[in-house]
């Protein structure tokens, strides 16, 4: 079987960096720290499977499991403009921790998921007899 070849050049130490050093300037944020620190419990975890779904997502491994677009839904206190200011976080995390190249290939994933999921938590809170907004 081939390989699949990553999105851009990236080592497993580079995903884990950029892991690591967002979500110690996310738990210190004044707006996402206190969101963030209400549903993760245990931090390490947490960063062990936000690396994996990195490596999912970059490296087209398979070891990620679960359904971040459930837990943004299910975050009552998660709010559609936490995600500008989530991607502005990472962004900054992504240019000083990687080459540029691989920094802006990043930064352009990071986005695409989270229009998704910023898209998944305004539909979460539209009144059900809401017409959809297309």
């Amino acid at each position: 079987m081939a390989e699949i070849t990553p999105r851009f050049p990236i080592s497993d130490e580079e995903i884990a960096r950029v892991v690591h050093e967002f979500y110690a300037v996310v738990r210190t944020h004044p707006g996402l720290g206190p969101v963030f620190n209400r549903h993760v419990k245990d931090w390490t975890a947490h960063e062990a499977k936000i690396i994996e779904f990195w490596r999912n997502a970059i490296m087209f491994e398979r070891n990620y499991t679960g359904n971040p677009m459930k837990a943004h839904m299910e975050a009552r206190d998660v709010k559609a403009q936490h995600f500008d200011v989530w991607l502005g976080l990472f962004d900054s995390v992504l240019r000083r921790e990687l080459p540029p190249i691989s920094a802006h290939a990043w930064s352009i994933l990071a986005h695409r998921i989270g229009r998704g999921l910023r898209l998944g938590v305004e539909e979460a809170k539209r009144p059900v007899d809401a017409p959809p907004t297309f």
